[in-house]
């Protein structure tokens, strides 16, 4: 397999990992429990907000590990 074989599938792989994830930005927000699950931490007070979605965050690992997973075989 040449150099420009090997680079021609890198750059359709690049392209394909980068139209999905268009796909999700486009769709999250119709998602309406995306990133409000429980054991998402929420901490709001009057001038100070913070927000990170530990449970969202795993679920998307645990989802991204299995497909890698099944990719790769």
């Amino acid at each position: 397999m040449g150099l420009w074989t090997g680079f021609g599938k890198m750059l359709i792989v690049l392209g394909l990992v980068v139209t999905a994830v268009g796909i999700l930005l486009v769709i999250a927000p119709k998602v309406p429990w995306l990133g409000r699950l429980p054991g998402d931490i929420a901490i709001k007070k009057e001038h100070f907000h913070f927000y990170f979605p530990l449970t969202t965050c795993i679920i998307i690992s645990i989802i991204l590990s299995v497909l890698f997973y099944l990719f790769r075989k």
